[in-house]
């Protein structure tokens, strides 16, 4: 199992540590245009092996794509990180052009890979990836479902006062302060659903938390966030690499589904070997269906600034 991460910035080094920790990859491939930058993560990485009980075999490049050749899984992280007060939308011109040429290169090399995608705006990313590459549906993933979920489960977990391994919960629709969906109707406290514990009031908090989580951190430290953004990737590669049928939501291509088509956002998927296994369309409430239609619309929208 061979993995590549484009962009060994702080997201991506975090995506490369995750997946080494979690040992289920033979090798990882970092690569990043600056000189050199990729090889000392790379190098810092590896230094912490034996302390962290790993054999995942972490490599650095700067921009040689001959080096990820045969990837089972790409991850892109590349493109300018968003600053204080600045939207996902507004990175599109400059991250558009970069994720656009990542992709062409890593297909030349590795045709048979599966893309995740980081880089924001990430469902507008997602869909470029997928008008410019040519590569099956299912081959193609946005991770920001993942990472808002996580984000939900930790603002529930507060809420309740209860470990977070007790709580289960998912975020649907696009990967935007506007756009995401948080299900608090379906979200459950070891099966009891949450509303149970807390008032309708105080799980309205939850999901406005939620929905501000990235622009939140981002005020916080200056740029975006990757602890989090790492953990996600690493969670969606291995139930790739290890088949394990596992649910997340993710961005994907609909045609039809959820009453949507020809764009990219976030739903319930399978993943598994092949990437996307299946589409899970779970019953919506009329208010949720109206949230992510009018989600849709919003990543629709920033879909149509790109130059295709």
């Amino acid at each position: 199992m061979k993995i590549t991460v484009v962009g060994a910035g702080a997201v991506g080094a975090s995506c490369a540590e995750y997946i080494a920790i979690k040992n289920f990859a033979s090798e990882v491939v970092l690569l990043d245009i600056k000189e050199g930058y990729a090889e000392g993560k790379a190098m810092d990485l590896m230094q912490t092996a034996s302390l962290n009980g790993f054999d995942t075999k972490i490599t650095g490049s700067t921009n040689d794509y001959s080096k990820t050749a045969n990837s089972n899984i790409c991850v892109i992280t590349s493109g300018i990180p968003r600053k204080p007060g600045m939207t996902r939308e507004e990175l599109i011109g400059i991250n558009a052009g970069i994720v656009k040429t990542v992709s062409s290169n890593l297909i030349e090399h590795s045709p048979n890979t599966i893309i995740i995608v980081v880089s924001n705006p990430m469902d507008t990313m997602t869909y470029l990836v997928h008008k410019t590459t040519g590569l099956p549906k299912n081959r193609i993933i946005g991770m920001g479902g993942a990472l808002d979920s996580a984000r939900f489960k930790y603002r529930l977990a507060e809420a309740l006062g209860a470990p977070i391994s007790d709580v289960d919960g998912m975020v649907i629709g696009g990967h935007s302060d506007k756009g995401m969906v948080p299900l608090t109707r379906l979200a459950t406290r070891n099966s009891v659903p949450v509303s149970e514990f807390i008032s309708e009031e105080r799980l309205n908090q939850v999901m406005q938390d939620t929905k501000v989580g990235g622009a939140t951190l981002t005020g916080l430290l200056g740029t975006s966030a990757w602890y989090a953004p790492g953990a996600a990737v690493s969670g969606m590669a291995q139930a790739i690499a290890c088949d394990t049928k596992k649910i997340f939501p993710c961005s994907t291509l609909l045609n039809g589904e959820f009453g949507l088509s020809d764009l990219c956002i976030g739903v319930p998927v399978v993943l598994g070997k092949d990437g996307i296994e299946k589409i899970v369309e779970i019953n919506l409430s009329d208010a949720e269906k109206a949230h992510l239609t009018a989600s849709a619309e919003g990543v629709s929208k920033t879909n149509g600034l790109l130059e295709l």
